[in-house]
């Protein structure tokens, strides 16, 4: 087997540098201690995020020499952050630091970006493997593309010499599926510092089933009793150290623990939760947990749980010491964010320059007096490797198709902490920006529709002002549906608007279910059971004219994407129409009918703004916990 994966970017560069640069250093260092003590690095959600993000940082107070093109002082630079390049560079470093470590990626490794979207995969593969994770567990997305495409993505993987254990126990096959034979396992022991330690992966089950497309033979199990039939498999054999890899939200895997007996670590995904202290509030991120999260399970045994967010944006690391008898003794660590060296300021408008030596130095010591921020040099092969790539998506990038006058912030709900552009205050009440603009863009595109209707979960990042391209329209909107419009009569349509909202509420399902809309709105009372949660139905076909309660008995054309209108994600009613043929598919890709919403907006000489309150779909918001969202500012459950 060949020392670094034959793909297209690796068989490029491996042909201009030693061969030997391109083989892995994974450490592994025994322990000598008593007791024992391992090392957790781990990721999740990365998304084929695997370029630097960047956010902006307040230097105002930090006295930098540097002033703009007209004199005054600097008041924020740009920092680079988290990305593929640094990631491989900052696990090198703490597992040369640490011992008895493992690298673990817990899942959605997929879809996401241009990188999946041109590369199916291969691209994520090989970034992955500069790390060397140990073992990756798959999530909901890994099965975007069906059994075959993924598939295709674990041979990516697997083409390199570092061997990635692939887990997925309760991931059941058919019998004709491409990855029926070798591709998956159950669990895992390793061998670590002497020790065994059982590493068991979890995927979210209804979620994976309904949200994301394996094939008609595959089915996933329920997610309890599969972990605890694998917890006690794994301890008859004498292995007293069990690891949950878990793609099973921060919520569920805190009940996972309370249900389970003899589970030591959970490493969980899904939900893109940040756990960790003040720094990353203060840097503008929603921070919802300390790291770890320290439960009990059902025997009262000490339970350490840690998620490490979205998009490849910081590495987490789990330490972890047992004793004799593989009980935790004590569980601690940081998720760390790496950032460059180097930084940028606006100078002048539209001109950016980088920040001279002596100031990056004074922004560098700031920003890693905290302990969660480590200043990082990149991987310089995995730069390299990521720029091949970048040469094809840059292409696409670079077609600016319109403009975004403000910020357009995405959550799943009214009141969730999922944007990273906006403060949960903003969407409070009304929910997603991004996602009502979604929906009224598919019903702008699509003129023999009155509304139209999209999962929350369907659309996938916040949307900075500035330019917007084509590449922003296809990482919006990063699947491949198409839109089709359906007959139903209006009892229908509140009959799959309480579809969507009880897939969460009441089956433990995606989030994303939650829905948004455009000539259609509501009021939601989540406290309510299915059947009882939506209120104040209206119409305004094609927002055209005047509100008007919905007619029960009438028939409306509803636009919406062909994933949930085949009843997925919870969206059942949606199937009656679909498989009744009463529906027409209009071929046009979802991302693509965004793109002509954005360029028709330039071609009248409009930009993408914020629709009026009076468009957004859901108008009034009661939480679980009961508390309206329109009278009170501080509700605690979504």
């Amino acid at each position: 087997m060949a020392p670094f994966p034959l793909t297209r970017a690796s068989a490029v560069l491996c042909a201009t540098i030693a061969l030997a640069a391109c083989s892995d250093s994974n450490n592994s260092n025994g322990d000598d201690d008593s007791g024992f003590s391992l090392s957790i690095l781990h990721i999740n959600d990365h998304h084929s995020h695997l370029a630097a993000s960047t956010f902006s940082y307040d230097v105002s107070a930090l006295g930098l020499q540097t002033k703009t093109d007209g004199g005054a002082d600097i008041g924020s630079v740009t920092v680079s952050y988290g990305g593929f390049p640094m990631l491989t560079s900052l696990a090198d470093r703490l597992a040369d630091e640490k011992r008895n470590v493992l690298k673990l990626h817990s899942g959605d490794a997929v879809t996401g970006t241009l990188y999946f979207t041109l590369f199916g995969g291969e691209a994520d593969a090989e970034m992955m493997n500069r790390i060397c994770f140990d073992a990756f567990a798959l999530g909901n997305h890994e099965f975007d593309n069906g059994d075959a495409g993924l598939a295709s993505f674990l041979n990516y993987l697997a083409a390199d010499d570092c061997a990635t254990e692939v887990l997925a126990a309760n991931v059941a096959p058919g019998d004709a599926s491409p990855i029926a034979q070798g591709y998956i396992k159950p669990y895992v022991i390793k061998e670590v510092g002497g020790q065994k330690i059982g590493l068991i992966g979890i995927d979210i089950a209804q979620k994976t089933q309904e949200s994301s497309r394996p094939d008609a033979g595959t089915t996933l199990l329920d997610e309890t009793a599969t972990a605890q039939k694998y917890i006690d498999e794994i301890s008859a054999q004498g292995v007293n150290k069990i690891i949950l890899m878990t793609h099973y939200t921060y919520t569920n895997d805190q009940t996972l623990a309370a249900n389970l007996t003899g589970v030591d670590v959970i490493v969980g995904g899904d939900s893109h939760t940040l756990m960790g202290g003040e720094t990353f509030t203060q840097l503008g991120f929603n921070v919802v947990s300390d790291y770890p999260k320290k439960a009990t399970d059902k025997a009262g045994d000490a339970v350490c749980i840690v998620h490490a967010w979205e998009y490849a944006h910081l590495l987490g690391a789990l330490d972890v010491t047992f004793d004799d008898n593989g009980k935790i003794t004590a569980c601690s660590g940081n998720p760390y964010m790496p950032v460059a060296k180097t930084f940028t300021y606006a100078a002048a408008d539209k001109v950016t320059n980088p920040l001279p030596a002596a100031d990056a130095d004074r922004v560098t010591q700031a920003l890693t007096s905290h302990k969660e921020i480590l200043s990082t040099t990149p991987d310089a092969i995995s730069e390299r490797l990521l720029a091949i790539y970048d040469d094809e998506v840059d292409t696409l990038k670079q077609t600016v198709i319109g403009t975004v006058s403000e910020n357009l912030c995405l959550v799943r709900w009214p009141g969730e902490s999922r944007s990273s552009l906006c403060d949960v205050s903003e969407n409070y009440v009304n929910g997603s920006d991004i996602s009502n603009i979604v929906a009224k863009a598919f019903l702008t595109v699509t003129p023999t529709a009155d509304i139209a209707i999209q999962n929350g979960g369907g659309v996938r990042t916040d949307i900075p002002m500035g330019d917007f391209t084509v590449a922003d329209a296809y990482t919006l909107l990063p699947f491949s549906n198409t839109l089709v419009t359906l007959q139903m009569t209006g009892r229908q349509i509140v009959d799959v608007l309480e579809d969507a909202l009880s897939n969460t509420l009441d089956n433990n399902g995606s989030s994303g279910s939650y829905p948004y809309a455009a000539g259609l709105r509501f009021n939601v009372d989540a406290s309510q059971t299915k059947g009882a949660r939506l209120s104040n139905v209206e119409v305004n076909s094609r927002v055209a004219g005047d509100w008007n309660a919905i007619d029960l008995n009438a028939t409306y054309t509803v636009v919406t994407n062909d994933f949930i209108a085949s009843g997925q994600d919870g969206y059942t009613t949606f199937a009656t129409p679909y498989n009744a043929g009463l529906y027409v598919d209009t071929f046009t890709e979802y991302a693509q009918g965004f793109v002509d919403y954005v360029d028709a907006l330039t071609e009248d000489g409009m930009t993408v703004d914020k629709l009026p309150i009076a468009e957004y779909s859901t108008q009034h918001y009661i939480g679980r916990d009961g508390c309206n969202h329109s009278l009170s500012a501080d509700c605690e459950n979504y």
